[in-house]
């Protein structure tokens, strides 16, 4: 399988050949790089393979994943181009490196969590948890994937109050969403602008550490 998307990757410092290991796929937002999100994950390279992926179109200063029709509407068929690139991304790293497919998870900011909700949607087999920061669901996506059950899914969902890019409210339609749908939802909020505050860095990094150690997790083995 040829590589399908640009990336940097960060690993533990130490690799034993007899384990496989959890993957944190990270997404960036509109006109950033892959990059810009590395210093949110600086020491979890330590219990996860990182892939801090570039969006595949050109949006000065920098890329995106997909192209927007309307406010709040990205173009579908981009869209789908961009989640099934994604999974083809997750598809190839897997089989490149030592991973535990039953430890994949998403993260991303604004455009980067809005791909990641959605892909958690269409390939919920393979994700077993999503960082969604400043993020909503595109209501095609709630529609193609209405009733999917989502047991096997958690997610951390953010989102700052006084967001001037996407509506908070838009958050916590998604967080409804994947409850109904069975997800295992942590909700967080925050008095922050469209940003990553401190705060909330500090809440998802701890969230990712403790789906590793919870009973019966097999993102520490094999698969």
């Amino acid at each position: 399988m040829s590589l399908p998307l640009v990336f940097e990757m960060r690993r533990p410092s130490e690799i034993d050949s007899s384990r496989k290991y959890p993957a944190l796929f990270v997404l960036h937002g509109m006109g950033s790089n892959e990059k810009d999100m590395l210093g949110l994950v600086e020491g979890l390279e330590e219990h996860f393979f990182i892939f801090s992926i570039r969006g595949q179109l050109e949006q000065r200063p920098g890329f995106a994943f997909f192209t927007i029709e309307r406010f709040g509407k990205p173009h579908q068929d981009v869209f789908g181009e961009a989640r099934e690139k994604l999974q083809d991304f997750i598809d190839w790293a897997t089989n490149e490196y030592p991973l535990d497919s039953s430890g994949i998870y998403l993260m991303g900011f604004s455009q980067g969590a809005i791909l990641s909700m959605s892909a958690a949607l269409a390939h919920s087999e393979s994700i077993k948890g999503v960082v969604a920061l400043s993020g909503y669901i595109p209501d095609f996506v709630k529609e193609d994937f209405r009733g999917k059950p989502m047991a096997n899914t958690a997610l951390f969902i953010s989102h700052g109050q006084q967001d001037q890019v996407l509506p908070y409210s838009w958050s916590k339609e998604s967080k409804y969403y994947f409850e109904s749908a069975g997800a295992d939802v942590t909700f967080k909020s925050y008095p922050s602008p469209h940003t990553v505050s401190l705060e909330n860095y500090q809440d998802f990094t701890n969230w990712l550490l403790a789906q590793l150690h919870e009973p019966n997790k097999k993102t520490l083995g094999g698969n």
